[in-house]
């Protein structure tokens, strides 16, 4: 038998996909008779209940329907309040986020301090596992590479099947506090091995410091970073860290989990969802689209020429001709983002250190004008505001960190999220979830092979 190129897609492959697909469409119409809330949202786009939870809570609009500014609550707490704690107190804040995500309640001081020195005790990987894992199958996309590692560490784990609240609580602490190796350490793989860098370092995570003073140690050849860098990218880990059981990701651990399986593939079902550019990719798309709008507008400043431009993507005559203006507009918020809304004025912050100031203030210009934009061409059940990842894509550039690595960084706020609701799933499931789906194929009258 003739031996296949394994990436190769041949004409047999093309001739059995148009098959596939002449025999896989589902009449659109279908849906709407028998009701279907495809993607689990109802037609003005709101989500189907379909669990509770006292992890996070998102509110975009009154009880009447009317829009509201965005707010987003951490186990109760006003995502605000907290950010305006670590403002106050000079402090990084992500460790007490994922302590208030996993624990519901606010650590004391001493609480902190003694979860802080169990995350840095488990801030390293098992020997030769970087070696034998990690450097000699880099891959082209990292989240695969940060999946496989989560799997792989299932082998290292003297308890991986135990699904006991005190186990799977461990191993979730474990992971949170390795994310950052098994992204990092991936990226100077794929960059050294496939990309022909021609240096290669590895920076041991130092467990004194915060999960965001690591990522940057461990990215920099010379390991040094500044204290704006660093409370820049701990804002962003804060802000991504969780965003309600809905989420794609976050629905996708509550369902893995419920059938009972271990917290290594239940995590990396989670990292196989954020991949995704529809869901932790976004915010590469909104860097590719400023790249096509600073080659294209001349005047940054000008709202004209930048309305001119935004209105050739609007209608899907520029950037990637879907006709989307990235960063803008979400799934449940309308009038804003509380995430885009702390998130922007550390943008302004670190774009003055690095003399960035006319690119902060294009995208500032672009925040105000598409939702003006957007709402006077398009008919739409609510309004568009910029969401988090219009500025987040522009942070990581100045913080000299790869693209390669953005949804990664994503990834590693959200493994607290995820945690928490492997957690809850646990403590209050039981039962698999299992939606129903109706079958609309015409039943077949079987014929033997020989007739065929």
């Amino acid at each position: 038998m003739e031996k296949r190129n394994y990436a190769e897609i041949t004409p047999e492959i093309m001739t059995l996909t148009d098959r596939c697909i002449h025999n896989g469409i589902i009449d659109k119409e279908l849906y709407d008779l028998y009701k279907v809330n495809r993607g689990l949202r109802d037609l003005n786009g709101v989500g189907v209940l379909t669990g509770l939870t006292e992890i996070s809570e998102i509110i975009a609009k009154t009880k009447d329907g009317q829009p509201l500014d965005g707010q987003l609550y951490y186990r109760g707490y006003d995502i605000h309040d907290l950010v305006c704690g670590f403002l106050t107190d000079h402090r990084f804040g992500y460790e007490e986020i994922v302590y208030l995500l996993l624990f519901g309640e606010l650590p004391t001081i001493n609480e902190l301090a003694e979860f802080n020195r169990l995350l840095g005790s488990y801030r390293s990987l098992p020997n030769s596992f970087v070696r034998d894992i990690i450097m000699k199958a880099p891959s082209t996309n990292l989240m695969n590479s940060m999946a496989r590692s989560v799997l792989t560490l299932y082998s290292y784990d003297n308890e991986p099947e135990d699904i006991s609240l005190s186990n799977v609580l461990r191993q979730c602490i474990q992971l949170i506090a390795v994310f950052p190796q098994l992204a990092l350490y991936s990226y100077q793989a794929y960059d050294y091995y496939l990309r022909n860098g021609t240096s290669f370092f590895i920076h041991d995570p130092d467990p004194m410091l915060s999960t965001a003073e690591n990522i940057l140690r461990m990215l920099r050849p010379d390991g040094k970073y500044t204290e704006v860098e660093a409370r820049v990218l701990d804002m962003a880990l804060v802000v991504h860290a969780e965003h309600g059981g809905g989420n794609n990701s976050s629905f996708t651990t509550h369902v893995v989990t419920s059938s009972g399986t271990d917290t290594y593939s239940a995590i990396a079902a989670a990292l196989g969802s954020l991949k995704g550019p529809k869901h932790g990719g976004a915010n590469i798309k909104v860097t590719h689209m400023f790249e096509e709008i600073k080659t294209h507008v001349i005047d940054w400043t000008d709202d004209d020429e930048i309305n001119a431009y935004l209105r050739l993507i609007l209608h899907k005559g520029a950037f990637d001709h879907t006709g989307l203006i990235y960063g803008i507009g979400h799934a449940i918020y309308s009038k804003s983002d509380p995430r885009a809304e702390i998130f922007r004025r550390f943008v302004e912050e670190l774009a003055k250190e690095k003399g960035r100031e006319k690119e902060y203030q294009l995208y500032a210009n672009v925040e105000r004008l598409a939702p003006q934009l957007i709402g006077s061409e398009r008919r739409m059940y609510k309004g568009v505001s910029a969401n988090v990842d219009f500025y987040s894509g522009f942070v990581y550039q100045m913080l000299g960190i790869p693209e390669e690595l953005f949804t990664p960084i994503f990834a590693i706020a959200r493994i607290a999220g995820w945690s928490a609701h492997r957690l809850e799933e646990l403590i209050n499931g039981n039962r698999i979830i299992r939606p129903a789906y109706m079958a609309v194929k015409s039943r077949e009258q079987y014929v033997p092979l020989s007739s065929r």
